[in-house]
């Protein structure tokens, strides 16, 4: 496993990076409400990373191996969509949940994010999935610190969402991320405390636990992106980059607009 440790530098600049990254999520939440189709949503994002930021959408043509390029600017995910869905003539009606996954490119560095989002009033259940995957994902971050495993930061996501009745999705992970928009190392959502790779200062990567409101089992669409949930259940992300710093952790990924950590994570110590 190759993992780069990122130089004062490269902090620097994924600290701009993932503040722009969360600043497109800021502008386009307003947009979001019944009756506006994911692909507006999709152009509004797109002409604000490149006309108002500067910033390069990194999914737009995006292809890893074995995929036809991404055809988009920001990935939308609705109700049992788990990720990757493709914007386009959808319509947001009232009680839908929305993903908005974002990665931009500034100066060569990646800020990459997303968060959830009401349309109109979400059901009970719908709210509660989003507000357990935000708080797993939290406690994750709050695993992160030197000396500290991957196994830490999964075991803590997957109890929190295990306890609730919940399931964590296994074929998606967080990443490393700078120069390149996925790096070593991987980072599970759910594991075993004390098990696999040590964190070590310097280390950027994605804490991006996908939920499921049923069983965990998916199956991809024949657009060959959107994933969604194999039992049509509710499926939910929330998405932050986060720094290793010498004494615990730093979210690189926030803004003016972004939801404060939940009040049990609030206080802890990071750097």
């Amino acid at each position: 496993m190759n993992v780069v440790l990122k130089s004062e530098s490269d902090i620097e600049k994924m600290r701009a990076a993932g503040r722009l990254a969360s600043e497109v999520l800021d502008y386009i939440a307003p947009y979001i409400k019944p009756g506006v189709t994911t692909g507006k949503l999709d152009r509004l994002c797109h002409d604000y990373m490149v006309d108002v930021q500067g910033t390069v959408p990194a999914t737009l043509g995006y292809a890893p191996p074995g995929h036809r390029p991404y055809p988009a600017s920001c990935c939308t995910s609705v109700n049992h969509q788990v990720c990757h869905g493709i914007p386009g003539d959808k319509v947001l009606k009232n009680g839908d949940v929305i993903n908005i996954d974002v990665t931009v490119i500034h100066q060569t560095y990646h800020g990459d994010t997303s968060r959830m989002f009401y349309v109109g009033e979400p059901s009970i259940q719908a709210k509660r999935l989003c507000e357990t995957t935000y708080e797993a994902m939290w406690r994750g971050i709050r695993k992160v610190q030197p000396g500290a495993t991957i196994g830490d930061i999964g075991h803590a996501i997957q109890t929190l969402a295990e306890g609730n009745g919940f399931s964590v999705v296994r074929e998606f992970c967080g990443h490393g991320i700078g120069q390149k928009f996925h790096e070593d190392p991987q980072i599970l959502h759910y594991g075993r405390p004390g098990q696999g790779m040590k964190l070590q200062a310097g280390m950027i990567f994605t804490v991006e636990p996908m939920i499921n409101a049923g069983k965990r089992d998916i199956r991809m669409l024949g657009d060959g992106w959107t994933v969604v949930t194999a039992d049509h259940s509710l499926s939910a992300q929330w998405e932050h980059t986060v720094l290793v710093t010498p004494t615990g952790y730093e979210v690189l990924t926030l803004s003016a607009g972004s939801p404060p950590p939940p009040v049990a994570t609030a206080t802890a110590a990071h750097a």
